[in-house]
């Protein structure tokens, strides 16, 4: 079969065409790949660099927690998740649990010394143990002790209003040093 010049022409715009689309798609399914692989370099970059600002700010804490403790001479325990803890005056009274009430009397600072909250200002505090109503390392603290205890907390900001603070007094990343004296279960 012999085509026509015309025919042929229109033909090879076609090819021509069919061509160009296939080198575009090709190109920007390409270039598509590698905007993305970029976009998770710089994902996979940023995550590395809060990964170590964020280690480099808890070794600061660490350090400064070691410090005060140093300078105040205390005998402190520390548990698994990083509270640090001494009770320094034995209660012979019920063993506080998940589920009950406790009433404390309390004073908490900061590690520079300065008072921010305490129970002579604003009264003894109340709270259902377990229900996440104060901080998770408070929490943990009086799961330590007995109706009467006295003891001193030292509550890393992981523990405590992390990065956000408590939106009033504490600013966000702050340690919390709480003397506290557990009243009373109800």
């Amino acid at each position: 079969m012999i085509l026509n010049n015309g025919y042929l022409g229109v033909v090879v715009q076609l090819q021509r065409l069919l061509l160009l689309i296939m080198v575009s798609v090709a190109l920007f399914s390409c270039n598509g790949t590698k905007q993305s692989e970029d976009n998770s370099t710089n994902k996979n970059e940023l995550k590395e660099s809060l990964f170590e600002a964020n280690k480099r700010a808890i070794k600061t804490e660490e350090q400064q927690i070691h410090d005060f403790v140093l300078r105040h001479k205390w005998k402190v325990e520390q548990t698994g998740t990083g509270l640090l803890y001494n009770i320094y005056e034995k209660g012979k009274g019920e063993q506080a649990a998940k589920g009950k009430i406790a009433v404390i009397d309390y004073a908490v600072r900061f590690l520079n010394g300065i008072e921010i909250y305490s129970s002579d200002e604003l009264g003894p505090k109340e709270f259902i143990i377990g229900r996440a109503g104060v901080e998770s390392g408070l929490e943990e603290g009086i799961l330590l002790l007995r109706e009467g205890d006295r003891a001193k907390f030292i509550i890393p900001s992981h523990l405590a209003h992390g990065l956000v603070g408590d939106g009033n007094k504490i600013p966000p990343k702050s340690t919390l040093i709480y003397d506290v004296r557990l009243l009373k279960l109800k």
